[in-house]
């Protein structure tokens, strides 16, 4: 039986924000919307995204609160991360956590309610490449991987830095002076 996640729902205290930032960060539009409650999407599924106001509200979460720490959406290539990247950040929307995990190479940030929003692509052809290398020496020194910076990764490819290159963790740095992935996951 094949099995697919079909949609996110967050209790929210502030749904219009909330709508307006996903819909500016998936590039989504609205299926379905009243005063307590939006549903968006960004591709063929009816809703992939929701925003519901309980009555009584909610509190504002604490940064490091249990519950949901991020979402993630996946981009079909590099090109089309890279390129959202470039639109978010014209509209002032910039990143939190720009990570090689190994597996992925993932862009976070933050929405109105202080969760993480992971945007990826997957850095293997098959999902066996990517557990061999979950299983690896590599992966289980530094699981997180290194904080990278995503106008320097542009820029790169731009000049002709070939993506597969670009998609490693020798490419990516770490500069001690910058807090780390899990510092600015975090924080």
């Amino acid at each position: 039986m094949s099995k697919r996640l079909a949609h996110i729902v967050f209790q929210t205290n502030q749904v219009q924000a909330m709508r307006d930032f996903y819909m500016t960060l998936l590039d989504a539009s609205v299926v379905f919307e009243n005063p307590s409650m939006c549903f968006i999407t960004y591709d063929d599924e009816h809703h992939r995204v929701a925003f519901m106001r309980v009555p009584g509200g909610s509190a504002p979460r604490p940064p490091n609160s249990v519950g949901l720490m991020h979402s993630a959406f996946t981009f079909a290539d590099l090109g089309a991360l890279l390129e959202n990247y470039q639109r978010l950040l014209s509209l002032g929307i910039a990143p939190v956590a720009p990570i090689q995990h190994g597996p992925t190479t993932s862009i976070y940030y933050r929405d109105p309610d202080r969760c993480l929003v992971e945007l990826q692509i997957d850095n293997f052809q098959t999902t066996t490449e990517a557990t061999e290398f979950m299983q690896s020496r590599e992966y289980s020194e530094d699981p997180l991987g290194p904080v990278f910076d995503p106008g320097r990764m542009h820029e790169a490819r731009m000049a002709g830095v070939p993506d597969g290159e670009l998609l490693t963790r020798a490419w990516a740095y770490d500069d001690p002076q910058s807090p780390s992935a899990l510092e600015r996951m975090t924080s």
